[in-house]
């Protein structure tokens, strides 16, 4: 066990109130908020609409977005989206287009019955997701870019901030939710996620006007380092001509990125860098998909949910998102990681006691705020991990890639979450046992690779 002296954990937690980390923070909450819509409130919409368990988990593969924008990123990385970069810079211009289009998806979704349009609302959603998957390329990016390349301490305090934004987002906006539904549910209103779609959208709004605020580097440094990758292609071509042009572009913009990251790690170490990015959390996503769909079956109401997993799986989330920054600083981040997925292996136990036993709300907060420890713990250590793994000159690209992969492990895997519960005959105890030894695999690859990996840690 590693000791911490009350004395130097009181100085690392100073590094908390960098007037950047509260930047970070709304950053992460931007990143957070679409994953309540398009995953607790709509997978509680359509399950009040009567659609099965197997339904709705299928309808998480618009999830999946989220493991390919590593091909776009690029494009974000370079293109300028006209007006919004000039107006407010080249990151947060995308921003808010994303956001615009989210707000026009709950607006659409405000006035749609799931039930007789059901491929209508996964398109919305989808819609939704493509726009959060998009936005999440530019936010990691602006984030990472708001601590300097030799801070290490400070990567990894920001790291835990923009997990507490992340969760901040979406447990709080879940809270929204939840009570919106059920307070207009009572008040008579057949509508009523419809409306409260409605409500999580001047949200939205309120977040993007915090979003102004924050600073922005210079495009001009990344545009030159991008510069001399393009010249370096453009020598491979004798005849200089718009085809020739478009094709150094092209292939700058795509290629760079990855180039750098395999020449920087080597082929088989990239390699097994992203095989554990892919499987770390694929346990924790089966238990996410399915969690709010066993709450319900077991007999707790939207706002028991809301109280017990939102609201007090935020606080918890919080306290120990910030804790697990300090032991990351301190111990590093391979120590860390292999410790959060020994715990996030170890809570999944918790819902199978619950599944086993009777309607208990003891039992429940106490398996909603293990796993919301060992959750927090191991998204701060994962962000850390990756941030540490990226180049400057390809920030948005090579984290979205490294992401976007740990994204496709939780999202198309688990997309299999109902059909599982349904093949186990409705066996939730069986299930979350099984989630809880889908972690081994990843932390076997971490183990091999871990003396060979290249991290900026000090």
């Amino acid at each position: 066990m590693i000791e911490i002296k009350k004395d130097s954990f009181s100085k690392l937690f100073l590094i908390y109130f960098d007037k950047r980390m509260f930047k970070i923070l709304l950053l992460g909450a931007i990143s957070g908020f679409p994953w309540v819509l398009i995953g607790s409130s709509l997978s509680l919409w359509l399950k009040e609409d009567g659609l099965s368990r197997s339904t709705i988990g299928w309808a998480g593969l618009i999830f999946g977005v989220y493991a390919f924008n590593y091909l776009w990123a690029p494009l974000v990385d370079r293109i300028q989206i006209p007006i919004l970069t000039k107006k407010i810079g080249h990151r947060k211009g995308w921003i808010i287009l994303m956001q615009f289009l989210i707000l026009t998806s709950l607006f659409l979704w405000s006035i749609i019955d799931p039930s007789e349009n059901l491929a209508i609302v996964i398109t919305v959603g989808l819609l939704i997701a493509v726009a959060s998957a998009t936005q999440d390329i530019t936010v990691d990016a602006l984030r990472i870019e708001q601590i300097g390349e030799n801070e290490d301490k400070s990567m990894a305090a920001g790291a835990a901030m923009a997990v507490v934004g992340w969760w901040s987002g979406y447990k709080l906006g879940g809270v929204i939710s939840l009570f919106s539904a059920e307070y207009l549910e009572r008040l008579g209103f057949e509508d009523y996620w419809q409306l409260t779609f409605l409500i999580l959208g001047v949200f939205i709004i309120l977040m993007n006007i915090g979003l102004i605020f924050i600073n922005e580097s210079d495009y001009t440094e990344r545009q030159n380092k991008q510069s001399e990758t393009d010249k370096l292609i453009s020598e491979k071509f004798k005849n200089k001509n718009l085809f020739t042009q478009f094709a150094t572009w092209i292939g700058s913009t795509i290629s760079g990125p990855i180039i750098s990251f395999f020449k920087k790690n080597g082929f088989s170490i990239a390699m097994g860098i992203l095989g554990f990015v892919f499987l770390f959390k694929v346990g924790e996503a089966f238990l996410g998909r399915m969690s709010i769909i066993f709450y319900k079956e077991i007999g707790f109401s939207k706002t028991d949910i809301a109280i017990y997993s939102k609201t007090l799986g935020w606080i918890t989330t919080v306290i120990f998102t910030l804790l697990g920054g300090l032991f990351v600083i301190r111990s590093g981040v391979l120590k860390a990681m292999f410790l959060a997925g020994i715990i996030m292996a170890s809570t999944n136990f918790l819902f199978s006691i619950l599944a086993w036993s009777d309607k208990s709300e003891i039992l429940f907060a106490i398996a909603v705020i293990f796993d919301d420890i060992a959750a927090a713990f191991a998204t701060v250590a994962f962000v850390a991990f990756i941030s540490l793994l990226v180049d400057r000159s390809y920030t948005a690209t090579q984290y979205a890639l490294l992401a976007s992969i740990g994204t496709a492990g939780r999202t198309t895997l688990a997309s299999s979450s109902g059909a599982l519960v349904d093949w186990l005959n409705g066996d939730w105890g069986l299930f979350f046992v099984l989630t809880a030894l889908m972690v081994i695999p990843s932390l076997i690859l971490l183990w091999i690779i871990k003396d060979k990996l290249k991290l900026s840690e000090k």
